[in-house]
C-alpha cells in the first residue's frame, strides 16, 4: 500500500509531504509515515532542516475520525508531535487552509511555522467534549499566552493567520500561491541556527487574571459542559509554573477523563448523526438533482423573511410575495435590518449585505412566481389557505418546480393532493428564527418524488442548514414529542407545581429554557381562539387577559422594561383558581417527577415515532432536539439521553406515573436492547 506521505530534497532541506485526501486526516498511515520522514531527515548529515507540509485543500485538519472507537495504532499522535519536536534539526510547518485539532498540535510541535494569509488555526476538540491531547494545553500557553491559549481551547474557534502571527505563532506569513518554496527558503534561513526554540522549553507567563476573567465572561455559555472547565484547568496548569512534563500528565489525566465520560460520548454522537442525517436510506445514489436558480417565498412575515434570508446569503435570488404594499415593506425592512446588524457585529460586510438585498426581488404580483424552481409557502398554520395557495401554485408553476410549504404541523399528503403533481410536493419545516435556527425538518410526504427529496436535502447544506427527514405524522419529528411535555407540564401545573419550578427543572437539566419561559417568548396567544369569553385552560385565561408573553411584558411571568421575568401572583391566582374548579388539592411535586412525566413522555413519543417510521433512525430524532429545540448536545439528544439514563428506569418512570410504554422502548429496555 502506498503510504500518503512522501519525501523530496530541495539541496539540504528534505520536504515531507502529506497526500491524504480529503483533508489529510492524522490516520495511522499518515503518523507513521511522519514519523519515518522525521527520523529520515535526523539522521541523514546532508539534511539541515525539514519542511512539512500537506497537498490538496488543507493542511492537517484533525484526526481521522474513522478511527474513532477502534484499537490505537502507533505512533499514537502525543509521540509523533514529541518526536518531532524532539529533532536537533529545524522542522517548519508550512499550512495552509486549515490545521485543526492534531493538525495544529503537530505545527505546535514544530520549531517554527509558516502561513498562507488565508490559513486558519484551532484546537476544536473541546466541541466533541474533549481536550487537544497532544501537548496542544501546554504548548499552546508557552507560545501564544495564558488568554490565546484559552480561547483556542476552551471555546474551539479557530483564528485567522494574522491573529496567529499576533499571537506568536505563526512566525510568517508567506504567498498564497508561493508557500512551498518560501518554506523552503525560510527553512533554509533558520537552518544553522541552535538551539532549535522548543514550545516545551518556554516559560508561561503567568496570568492569573486573564483566567478568572475569561471564567466570568464565559460561564453562562460553558453552563453544563465538562470539557471547557478541563481545557481552562490545563491551561492554568501550565500558567501556574508545572513543569511541561507535570503539565503533560496533567492533560492525560483530563483528556482520559473526558473521553470516557458520558459528556463526550454524547457529542461524539451528535457529530456522527449530524452527518448521518444527510443520507436518506432508500434513495438512488445516482439520482439527479433538479437546478435551483431561483426561489420564490410566500409571505414576507417573520418565517417567510427568515427563510429568505438563507437563500440570499448563499448568493440563490428570491422573489417574496404579500399580499398587501404594507406588510412587503414591513417585511423586507426586517430582512435588512437584520443584515445591517450582523454587519454591525463584523459578521458581514456592508457590500455582502448589499449584496444579498441585491438579489431580493419584492412583489404583489402572485404570477411572479412562474419561474422558480422552488417555490416555498410560509403562511400561518391554516390547512383551507394553504390548500388554497397550492391550488393556485400547481396551475401557476412551471413544470418541474418543487412546490414546499413550511408547515409546522399540518398533513403535507392532504396538502400535495389538491394539486396535480404530488410528486413535487415536499414539507420545508425551517425553525424561528429562520435565518438564525440550523435546523430543517424535511417532509416527505407519501408521493415525494426522490429526486425533489435529494434536492432539497442537498440545498439544505447550500443554506448551512442540518436536514433531517421526517414522514407525515402530525408535528413531524420535534414538535410531536413537544406535543406531551407541554400536556403534562400543564397538567403538573394544576397538581401543585409552578411554572417556576418546572422550568428550573428544565434549565436545570439544560435546556435553553422551560415550557413556559418558552410559551412566553413565542407568545402564549400562539394558536389562541381569540375569545376572551371561552375560557377552557390556564392559557386561555392568560390570553384573556392579554398575557401574551414578553411582548406584552405578562405571561405565564410578570416583565420589566428590560424583559426581566419574575414570579407573578396574578398567574398563581389563575391556577389557584383552575384547581378549585377542577376539585384538585395540589400536593408536592419532587424534580423527578417532573423530570419523568415531561421528558421521559417525550422518549416514549420519539419510541413511537420511529416504529412508526415517520424518522429514518433514533440519531435524526436527537439531531432535531439538539438543532430546533435546544436540548443541551452533552446529553446527546433525548434517544441517546434515555439510554445512558438507561432505559429500564425510563420505563418504571412512565409505568410508575401511568403512561402506556410504546412497545419497541419496553422491548428494548427488557433485552437490554438500543434505540436503532
Amino acid at each position: 500500500m502506498t503510504s500518503p506521505i512522501r519525501t523530496e530534497r530541495n539541496g539540504d532541506i528534505l520536504v515531507i509531504i502529506a497526500d491524504n485526501p480529503p483533508v489529510n486526516a492524522l490516520g495511522a498511515a499518515v503518523r507513521q509515515g511522519l514519523e519515518a520522514a522525521v527520523k529520515q531527515g535526523v539522521v541523514d548529515d546532508s539534511i539541515a532542516a525539514m519542511v512539512i507540509r500537506c497537498d490538496g485543500r488543507t493542511f492537517f485538519a484533525g484526526a481521522d475520525i474513522t478511527e474513532f472507537g477502534k484499537p490505537p495504532v502507533e505512533p499514537m499522535l502525543p509521540v509523533l508531535v514529541d518526536m518531532i519536536e524532539a529533532s536537533s534539526k529545524p522542522v517548519v510547518a508550512a499550512i495552509h487552509g486549515t490545521a485543526l485539532g492534531g493538525g495544529c498540535e503537530v505545527a505546535l510541535g514544530c520549531h517554527y511555522r509558516v502561513a498562507t494569509p488565508s490559513a486558519k488555526l484551532g484546537t476544536p476538540e473541546v466541541k466533541l467534549g474533549l481536550l487537544p491531547g497532544a501537548g496542544g494545553t501546554q504548548r499552546l500557553p508557552r507560545i501564544a499566552g495564558v488568554r490565546v491559549a484559552l480561547e483556542m481551547t476552551a471555546k474551539g474557534d479557530p483564528i485567522s493567520a494574522k491573529q496567529a502571527q499576533e499571537a506568536g505563532l505563526i512566525d510568517r506569513i508567506v504567498g498564497e500561491d508561493s508557500l512551498a518554496d518560501d518554506a523552503v527558503a525560510f527553512a533554509r534561513e533558520v537552518a544553522g541556527k541552535r538551539p532549535v526554540p522548543r514550545a516545551s522549553q518556554r516559560e508561561v507567563q503567568p496570568d492569573a487574571d486573564a483566567v478568572e476573567a475569561f471564567k466570568k465572561e464565559n460561564g453562562r455559555r460553558f453552563r453544563g459542559f465538562d470539557a471547557p472547565a478541563a481545557n481552562i484547568a490545563c491551561v492554568e496548569k501550565a500558567a501556574s509554573g508545572a513543569s511541561f512534563a507535570d503539565g503533560i500528565a496533567f492533560e492525560r489525566q483530563e483528556f482520559m477523563r473526558l473521553m470516557t465520560g458520558t459528556q463526550s460520548a454524547a457529542q461524539r454522537h451528535i457529530f456522527f448523526a449530524e452527518r448521518q442525517a444527510a443520507k436518506i436510506d432508500d434513495l438512488p445514489a445516482d439520482v439527479t438533482l433538479r437546478p435551483i436558480r431561483q426561489v420564490g417565498v410566500i409571505g414576507a412575515g417573520t418565517m417567510g423573511g427568515g427563510i429568505a434570508m438563507n437563500f440570499l446569503s448563499a448568493g440563490i435570488p428570491v422573489r417574496i410575495v404579500e399580499m398587501q404594499q404594507e406588510a412587503l415593506d414591513r417585511g423586507t425592512g426586517v430582512m435588512r435590518r437584520n443584515y445591517e446588524a450582523s454587519a454591525a457585529k463584523g459578521r458581514m460586510t456592508a457590500d455582502q449585505v448589499e449584496r444579498a438585498m441585491g438579489l431580493l426581488t419584492p412583489t404583489l404580483a402572485f404570477d411572479d412566481l412562474a419561474d422558480c424552481d422552488l417555490i416555498i409557502e410560509a403562511v400561518y398554520e391554516n390547512m383551507d389557505v394553504k390548500k388554497d395557495i397550492f391550488t393556485r401554485l400547481d396551475r401557476l408553476a412551471k413544470p418541474g418546480a418543487i412546490l414546499a410549504s413550511n408547515t409546522s404541523y399540518l398533513d403535507i399528503d392532504e396538502i400535495a393532493a389538491v394539486t396535480g403533481r404530488p410528486g413535487d410536493v415536499v414539507g420545508m419545516h425551517f425553525f424561528s428564527p429562520a435565518n438564525v435556527m440550523k435546523l430543517l425538518e424535511v417532509v416527505r410526504g407519501a408521493k415525494t418524488a426522490p429526486d425533489v427529496l435529494a434536492t432539497v436535502m442537498a440545498l439544505a447544506k447550500t443554506i448551512r442548514k442540518v436536514a433531517v427527514v421526517a414522514g407525515v405524522t402530525y408535528g413531524f419529528i420535534g414538535n410531536r414529542m413537544l406535543i406531551p411535555r407541554q400536556v403534562e407540564a400543564t397538567k403538573l401545573l394544576l397538581e401543585g407545581a409552578t411554572p417556576e419550578q418546572i422550568d428550573r427543572v428544565h434549565v436545570a437539566f439544560g435546556m435553553p429554557m422551560g415550557p413556559f419561559q418558552m410559551a412566553d417568548l413565542a407568545g402564549v396567544d400562539i394558536g389562541w381562539h381569540r375569545d376572551p369569553t371561552r375560557i377552557e385552560s390556564i392559557r386561555d385565561a392568560l390570553a384573556a387577559e392579554n398575557r401574551w408573553g414578553q411582548k406584552t411584558k405578562a405571561g405565564f411571568y410578570d416583565y420589566d422594561d428590560q424583559r426581566r421575568p419574575s414570579n407573578s401572583p396574578r398567574v398563581a391566582a389563575i391556577i389557584d383558581d383552575f384547581r378549585r374548579q377542577s376539585g384538585v388539592t395540589p400536593r408536592t411535586i419532587s424534580d423527578e417527577e417532573i423530570v419523568a412525566r415531561t421528558l421521559y413522555t417525550m422518549v416514549n413519543e420519539g419510541a413511537l415515532i420511529l416504529a412508526e417510521g415517520k424518522a429514518q433512525r433514533a440519531s435524526d430524532i436527537d439531531v432535531v432536539w439538539i438543532y430546533g429545540y435546544g436540548w443541551p448536545v452533552y446529553r446527546g439528544g433525548p434517544m441517546f439521553w434515555a439510554q445512558t439514563e438507561g432505559l429500564d428506569k425510563v420505563v418504571d418512570g412512565l409505568e410508575r406515573h401511568g403512561f402506556t410504554v410504546a412497545p419497541s422502548l419496553k422491548h428494548a429496555a427488557e433485552t437490554g436492547g438500543r434505540f436503532k
